[in-house]
């Protein structure tokens, strides 16, 4: 493993908050190839025309790449050494379209030692998208497995 990637559980303290370093735009291409590759036949995301109909008006982001996105934005804060463990309670509060910049930050809101696992730590945090509004787009929690850095 490359020694010092990535936060260790002894790192984390509940209530700490971590912003993404960088954000990213979305493009109509991430958009149209997730969409497609991902087999969403729901036109709203890859149909202008349909879309346009709507009360959007265009396109809406597909919200699993939202989800991925934004877990990709966070993981150099809390994840970069961690295995995930699951998603619960996934909220999407507002649309992200083509042109949108997303950012994420994430708060620790729960650890301990795995039981079943000696040297991981399981620790329980909420991860928000947000765009350039500053408007929520995605909310989640997550747990992940993150090793202790105990000699």
């Amino acid at each position: 493993m490359i020694a010092g990637v990535g936060r260790s559980y002894e790192d984390m303290e509940v209530g700490a908050v971590y912003r993404s370093r960088f954000g990213r735009t979305v493009l109509d291409a991430d958009n149209v190839w997730f969409t497609l590759l991902t087999n969403n036949t729901n036109p709203i995301h890859f149909d202008a025309e349909y879309a346009a109909g709507t009360e959007w008006g265009r396109p809406l982001v597909d919200s699993t790449f939202t989800l991925a996105l934004v877990t990709g934005l966070s993981v150099a804060d809390v994840s970069e050494r961690a295995v995930n463990l699951g998603w619960r309670e996934v909220k999407l509060p507002v649309p992200v379209f083509a042109g949108d910049t997303i950012r994420a930050e994430t708060e620790i809101l729960a650890k301990r030692e795995s039981q079943s696992r000696p040297g991981q730590g399981i620790v329980t945090v909420r991860t928000r998208g947000l765009n350039q509004r500053d408007e929520v787009v995605i909310e989640f929690e997550r747990t992940i497995m993150v090793p202790l850095d105990r000699d």
